[in-house]
């Protein structure tokens, strides 16, 4: 492993553990040049499908690019990074489990957007009106009208 600090390419793990999950080994290494200690993640590498684009190009599938949508989407919301990652966690596992090998970037969207409304409202509606692009505030309305109606009825 590459020291992160002077580049060296030898380290010895220090400590490992599992993730609370089970699929994420966290290990605490320390540079054999210069000493430094440093985290490293380690998951097993699972086959993702491509994502197919509106446009038709296809993509491989990126988490780090999900994830970035949604911390602009929970900015200044009280929602975890461990909220997000198990987020991220469902929607790779559920793409996996499907074993095809495209899959619609809207798929992919609307499950992202199913898993976050179950976190929080807020960040929802941000996702899904930067997702969505709604044309006019009448579909940004009726969205928030849908979100109140399941809300209502959950509490009933």
């Amino acid at each position: 492993m590459k020291c992160p600090f002077c580049s060296h390419l030898e380290s010895k793990v220090t400590d490992s553990r599992l993730s609370t999950v089970g699929d994420v080994t966290r290990r605490r290494r320390e540079c054999e040049s210069c000493a430094r200690r440093f985290t490293t993640y380690e998951r097993v590498e699972e086959i993702m499908p491509l994502v197919v684009k509106k446009d038709g190009r296809r993509e491989t599938f990126d988490r780090q690019k999900i994830l970035n949508g949604l911390r602009k989407a929970c900015d200044k919301r009280a929602v975890s990074l461990e909220q997000l990652d198990g987020i991220l966690d469902a929607v790779e596992r559920d793409l996996i489990d499907t074993g095809e090998k495209e899959v619609s970037a809207k798929r992919v969207g609307e499950r992202v957007m199913q898993e976050l409304r179950k976190v929080d409202e807020v960040a929802y509606v941000r996702f899904a009106s930067v997702y969505r692009s709604f044309r006019d505030l009448d579909e940004f309305m009726a969205e928030l009208e849908s979100l109140a109606r399941a809300r209502k009825a959950e509490a009933s």
